[in-house]
């Protein structure tokens, strides 16, 4: 259901480092750059995901804002909470089933470098 969505960061170079390497496993790429923003995707031209600094003007979303992403198995889930570590990002739920969530959820959960809360999901069952 989500078209795309932005996500005002406060350094683009180290938000940019941090999905770049989070996202990879999850099959998502830095796609489209433009005026301090970067556009991610599984392929262009519909760009789904955006992150761009902000400068006075621009509105960052509230604390505590939440995204996931769905992820092509639960192989990929693991390794983007592990990249997103390892790019510098905060532990925010272990990878593992959510069963709370649905029979299959099988989850992980990082905060980006400016505390976003970003989730890899998938449904597959293993």
């Amino acid at each position: 259901m989500i078209d795309h969505f932005s996500l005002g960061v406060s350094s683009l170079t180290k938000a940019r480092a941090f999905y770049d390497r989070a996202l990879a496993p999850l099959g998502y790429e830095a796609l489209y750059e433009i005026g301090g923003a970067v556009a991610y995707g599984p392929e262009a031209p519909h760009y789904i995901f955006w992150i761009g600094e902000t400068r006075g003007a621009a509105v960052v979303p509230p604390a505590g804002f939440h995204v996931a992403l769905i992820a092509p198995d639960r192989a990929a889930v693991d390794r983007f909470h592990a990249e997103g570590l390892a790019a510098g990002g905060r532990e925010a739920g272990h990878p593992g089933p959510r069963p709370e969530y649905g029979e299959t959820y099988y989850a992980a959960f990082v905060l980006d470098p400016d505390g976003h809360k970003i989730e890899a999901v998938c449904y597959r069952p293993d």
